[in-house]
């Protein structure tokens, strides 16, 4: 099959020759990929990695699969084939896949079902997403979606409403990452929320927090274009260079609580993260949703005891955030047309680095989402 291949940090290649996967497994689905979103997680592959995908000579912890590999993690596409025991899926269906890999999965793969690894405690406890051999389809377990196809476990496969266009579908992947981060925060409907970062991930959060229906969402960005896409989506925006106490004229917006009941950091740099505490009430709970680099920061713990609030981390997401953001579409609480916003370009896999990667790494506050067209233009 056609496909674009990872072999190394800036080394990604076009190819007509990539394996095409194949059903094996009686659970097995096999998708014709429709679209597939460039993440940031697949640009720091390309600019910092191996990071997910294995190192030259190194197998995947839960596959067994070396590079070269195709990325794309952020799937939308068509049924073109099932296992023997697949039911809730058929050919013809469109569906998304959630794409993470665990413990459960090794079973699918020759070189580690006969192992007979263990679980380890997290997927014991029923959280795969934060799996000690944690990783995803299109980032080392098998190629993902800038090919043709992909072949995955059916308990990674959801079915969308047929009024749900693939292109859209493509961005329920990035929502279900925050998503799971709202479901962290224990969020109410009639919360109030600050969303730090107006970035892929942090206007997901966006749409995520009008899903579960929060009075009041406000967006610090100071970047104006993407300050602009956070008010095409609905909240209020916040230019944190233009105010010399930015804690206090943030709280200010909140004063029945003094401080929002929740606080997300999609930028991840320590103002950030501090900021993120200090803009809550009493009570209220940061979560971080960046990925950070594998150093520490300073920040005063105090400013977490003195009013009992909490911080904690999102790690991805589970099967039950990709049911809850297609519901969430289905019954208008997330407007199609607001996920169709985050869509900023679609490029074929031959062009995904000139136009896609580039694109993204040079002009990243005028785009939002490129997606991969692994098939061509799907309606």
């Amino acid at each position: 099959m056609k496909g674009l291949l990872y072999y190394n940090r800036g080394d990604l290649r076009f190819s007509e020759e990539v394996p095409e996967p194949k059903v094996v497994n009686d659970n097995d689905v096999k998708i014709k990929v429709a679209y597939c979103g460039i993440c940031g997680t697949d640009l720091h592959e390309y600019l910092e990695g191996p990071i997910f995908f294995p190192k030259a000579g190194k197998k995947d912890k839960i596959s067994g699969f070396e590079l070269p590999l195709c990325p794309g993690h952020e799937m939308s596409g068509v049924v073109v084939e099932v296992g023997d025991k697949v039911t809730h899926v058929k050919k013809g269906d469109h569906v998304v896949i959630e794409a993470t890999s665990h413990c459960s999965d090794k079973a699918r793969y020759k070189e580690t079902m006969k192992q007979g690894l263990p679980f380890c405690s997290a997927c014991k406890a029923g959280k795969p997403n934060i799996c000690k051999d944690l990783n995803f389809l299109g980032l080392g377990t098998g190629s993902g979606g800038f090919g043709q196809y992909v072949v995955y476990g059916s308990d990674h496969v959801l079915k969308l409403p047929e009024f749900v266009p693939l292109d859209t579908a493509a961005l329920v992947e990035p929502i279900s990452v925050a998503w799971h981060a709202v479901e962290q925060a224990n969020f109410k409907p009639g919360q109030t929320a600050l969303v730090i970062g107006g970035g892929p991930i942090g206007l997901a959060s966006i749409l995520a927090l009008k899903g579960h229906k929060a009075s009041r969402i406000v967006c610090s960005e100071p970047a104006l274009m993407r300050r602009q896409f956070a008010e095409r989506l609905g909240a209020e925006v916040f230019n944190p260079m233009e105010h010399k106490d930015t804690v206090g004229d943030l709280k200010a917006l909140v004063p029945e609580t003094e401080g929002f009941d929740a606080a997300f950091d999609c930028s991840g740099i320590p103002i950030t993260f501090q900021t993120s505490i200090d803009a809550l009430g009493h009570g209220g709970i940061a979560v971080n949703v960046a990925i950070w680099a594998d150093k520490p920061i300073q920040y005063n713990p105090m400013s977490l005891t003195y009013q009992e609030k909490l911080a904690t981390g999102s790690m991805g997401y589970v099967v039950k955030d990709f049911a809850e953001v297609i519901e969430a579409i289905a019954n208008g609480l997330i407007p199609l047309e607001s996920v169709r916003v985050l869509i900023t370009g679609k490029v074929s896999a031959q062009d995904t680095v000139e136009k896609g990667f580039n694109e993204l790494i040079n002009h990243k506050e005028s785009n939002v989402k490129i997606l991969v067209t692994p098939n061509g233009e799907q309606l």
